[in-house]
């Protein structure tokens, strides 16, 4: 559970802005969709090894 207090004087937009980046940080929302479906650990591993290709080509090509 994600607690932000709001410090005396401070504005309920600023306190809110800190909840989302808690929120987005602690990639809460990203654990709540892969929980909706399940994915076979074969398929997640097949899309991590073709996450890395793809970044890795796009680190090859930065190089020329």
């Amino acid at each position: 559970m994600l607690i932000v207090k709001v410090k005396d004087g401070e504005k309920i937009e600023r306190a809110l802005k800190r909840l989302k980046r808690k929120f987005r940080d602690t990639k809460t929302l990203q654990k709540l969709r892969d929980r909706q479906q399940f994915t076979k650990p074969s398929v997640a591993k097949r899309q991590q090894i073709q996450k890395a290709a793809y970044i890795q080509s796009l680190k090859d090509q930065e190089e020329f």
